[in-house]
């Protein structure tokens, strides 16, 4: 079975896991600026036609020292670890911050920004949570244009229909080659961890879209035709996890207890790239439709669309995946998750889908536990699955 160039993950991993340095280096061979954004709704597409780095803010796995008193404690690690990147400096590299809302701890930590660096640029993006009203699509062009002025008075550039529309089209092709990696996992044709999985998603977040399309390709092409693969263990979808990415050593272990992830929808994944944004007619109004068009791609608890729910999105992807069992990632007080977690696992149970839940935390799991937890997961949906053989 093909694998992952070593050379090309090798890259993208070190950009994954420093993105600040990868950003200070892009301004200094680029002359150009940088801008941070957060999860899960800011078109980066507009950053990118200002001529800017648009770079989405990661987890910093490093311990919270600052933040602690920055930040309650019953707010998410992610949101405590941008709180503590920025008292500590470490987002300085950053000419600018955008946001689009999310949650209320994330803007908690956006407000951190601003105080401690009051210099810096930060521009907030009330988006409707409500996306199949009649105002729902004005409203968001509205908060769009807004976007578009903003970044460009930070910049002092004038952004042009034209950028956007390339803008548009080079972040559609990125998509589409992860995409293309997502759709050889799922058949099989390519064996792609959980964790390379990340590397691929996050890296992208992060790099120059065209640099970064570029490695995709010379990924693709090594990989190229692969043969049928042989019969597959436990087969996992992955979900939730709608900030940060889960920590690699936490993949590794789930895919260590004789199962494989052939699929998920975390936002480190699946759900960063599950749609393209209209590249015909107004590039204001085709964001909008881009950001309504997503939460019918991959439904999120933030966000509500009628006739439209996340555990029927989940069920379908389980089905279209072949997976033989779910494991829920969520993030210690994750709020939306938390509310929502009941109604997914009723719905999983109603059908029969095995369903495994673990809490995430900043500071890391107990290794042992989980281990324990997977493998036990793993071994009841095998035993369930020679029950219903016999």
């Amino acid at each position: 079975m093909s694998e992952l160039d070593p050379a090309v993950m090798s890259a993208l991993r070190a950009v994954a896991d420093d993105p600040v340095t990868y950003a200070a280096e892009w301004k200094v061979r680029s002359g150009r600026p940088a801008i941070a954004s957060f999860p899960m709704n800011f078109p980066a597409e507009i950053v990118h036609a200002a001529g800017a780095l648009p770079v989405i803010v990661q987890d910093d796995p490093t311990p919270v020292t600052e933040g602690r008193s920055l930040l309650a404690e019953f707010y998410c690690g992610y949101t405590r670890s941008v709180a503590d990147q920025a008292a500590l400096g470490r987002l300085d590299v950053f000419d600018a911050f955008v946001v689009a809302d999310h949650c209320v701890q994330l803007l908690g930590a956006v407000d951190v920004i601003r105080w401690a660096r009051p210099a810096k640029p930060v521009h907030f993006a009330q988006f409707t949570s409500a996306m199949d009203d009649s105002w729902t699509n004005p409203r968001v062009i509205g908060r769009i244009e807004e976007c578009v002025r903003e970044v460009g008075t930070a910049l002092g550039v004038s952004v042009t229909d034209e950028a956007l529309a390339a803008s548009i089209r080079a972040f559609n092709e990125n998509r589409r080659r992860l995409r293309d990696l997502y759709d050889r996992r799922r058949s099989g044709r390519a064996r792609i961890t959980a964790s390379q999985m990340q590397i691929l998603v996050k890296s992208s977040m992060v790099m120059d879209v065209d640099e970064h399309t570029a490695l995709l390709d010379r990924l693709l092409a090594r990989l190229g035709p692969a043969p049928e693969p042989p019969a597959d263990p436990v087969r996992l979808h992955l979900s939730g996890h709608f900030c940060h990415g889960p920590r690699p050593e936490l993949l590794d272990l789930i895919e260590e207890s004789g199962a494989i992830v052939v699929d998920d929808d975390l936002y480190t994944g699946f759900r960063y790239i599950s749609t393209d944004v209209p590249e015909s007619g107004d590039p204001l109004a085709a964001l909008s439709q881009w950001y309504t068009d997503r939460n019918r791609a991959a439904p999120c608890p933030t966000r509500v669309t009628t006739q439209i729910d996340w555990d029927t999105y989940l069920i379908d992807s389980i089905e279209k995946s072949r997976s033989d069992g779910v494991v829920v990632l969520m993030a210690k007080f994750c709020e939306p998750h938390m509310l929502y977690y009941p109604e997914l696992r009723k719905a999983l149970d109603a059908r029969g889908i095995p369903l495994l839940l673990l809490e995430t935390e900043h500071e890391g799991v107990p290794a042992e536990t989980v281990r324990t937890r997977t493998e036990t997961f793993v071994e009841r949906i095998r035993r369930r699955a020679a029950a219903v053989s016999l």
